[in-house]
């Protein structure tokens, strides 16, 4: 069933033809700014992994993976669902040093989700990961890695102003971010949804870090579900925006600094995914063969959506909607690419 809003008046601030031409010039300042910023230099990606490398992202834990067998070896392959344990293992691979990463453009079909606005079943997005040293895995050096991520978003945000005088209405963002945790968070609205406080935090303070995602909070539920196996829950956050078309909080950037094997092993036993211990990836970390890490992804699709004032991750990407979503955005004069 189609969630899809459509805001009172909307109308695509730009043609087909200059959106699709704004969605390339997004995409490629944004990646030039992020990789010098960071440190980055771009690799290519996989589309599918081997199941048995438990490399695949499980994201919530629930979510079915595409999965399809090689008929020349009878292998199990998995489409991805994020690059976030794959990434490390790259650093480690291809012999990154500490303070250099690697970034790649990442696709993945989730075809559990839920479709609205926001969400499609294709998603794409920036996967970067850093190789950082132990004494990195601190909160400082979380929080300046956020507002370096900030500030090339705003920088991005003002040359496409400058090249699109059509974009001159919308509000352009601030590069100051506002630092909040997940229960300080939830000490704040304890009687409202995880969505109804960044709904309304976000409107208040502008561009926020919402850290320590994936524990139980004293009400007894995690703010929102992260897998135990690459965040670090106490070293973690969502890039949040506020998104002027839709009136909402919007959710750009999940990243955080990785688990060390310590963490890892209290983390695995705390989401009850024990099992995972005897998977290749998993083994190498607890062992502690992996480099202590950064990253995250950033969502390309999201991104052009907040720059270009898009009101349905549909206007800046190619993907699959029910009927009921189609006929309301042609109604609303909503072009779905």
């Amino acid at each position: 069933m189609s969630k899809v809003i459509i805001p009172e008046g909307y109308r695509p601030i730009l043609n087909m033809y200059d959106t699709q031409k704004a969605i390339g010039t997004v995409k490629r300042l944004f990646a030039d700014t992020l990789s010098a910023t960071l440190g980055l230099r771009r690799v290519s990606a996989p589309l599918f992994l081997e199941a048995s490398t438990g490399l695949n992202d499980d994201l919530n834990g629930v979510e079915r993976k595409v999965t399809f067998d090689l008929k020349d070896t009878g292998t199990e392959a998995q489409v991805v669902q994020s690059l976030a344990k794959w990434k490390r293992q790259a650093l480690k691979d291809y012999d990154f040093h500490v303070g250099k990463g690697l970034y790649c453009d990442m696709n993945a079909i989730r075809r559990d989700e839920e479709l609205d606005n926001l969400h499609s079943v294709y998603v794409d997005q920036w996967d970067w990961e850093k190789v950082i040293r132990p004494e990195d895995r601190n909160l400082d050096y979380l929080k300046s890695t956020v507002r370096a991520i900030v500030s090339a978003v705003c920088a991005t945000e003002m040359n496409l102003h400058a090249m699109f005088s059509q974009l001159f209405g919308l509000p352009l963002h601030t590069p100051e971010v506002t630092f909040i945790t997940s229960q300080e968070l939830e000490d704040l609205y304890p009687d409202k949804t995880a969505k109804e406080r960044e709904n309304l935090f976000v409107k208040e303070h502008g561009t926020t870090f919402l850290m320590q995602i994936g524990r139980k909070l004293r009400s007894g539920k995690p703010h929102d579900g992260r897998a135990p196996d690459y965040d670090d829950w106490d070293l973690n956050g969502d890039i949040l925006f506020w998104n002027h078309t839709l009136n909402c909080s919007y959710e750009l950037s999940s990243m955080g600094i990785r688990v060390s094997p310590e963490s890892l092993d209290r983390q695995l036993t705390e989401a009850g995914c024990n099992d995972r211990r005897n998977l290749p990836f998993h083994k190498a970390l607890l062992a502690g063969e992996l480099p202590y890490t950064i990253g995250g992804g950033i969502g390309q699709s999201r991104l052009c959506m907040l720059l270009l004032g898009s009101a349905h991750i549909g206007e800046v990407q190619c993907s699959v909607w029910d009927q009921d979503t189609r006929e309301k955005c042609a109604r609303a004069g909503i072009p779905l690419l």
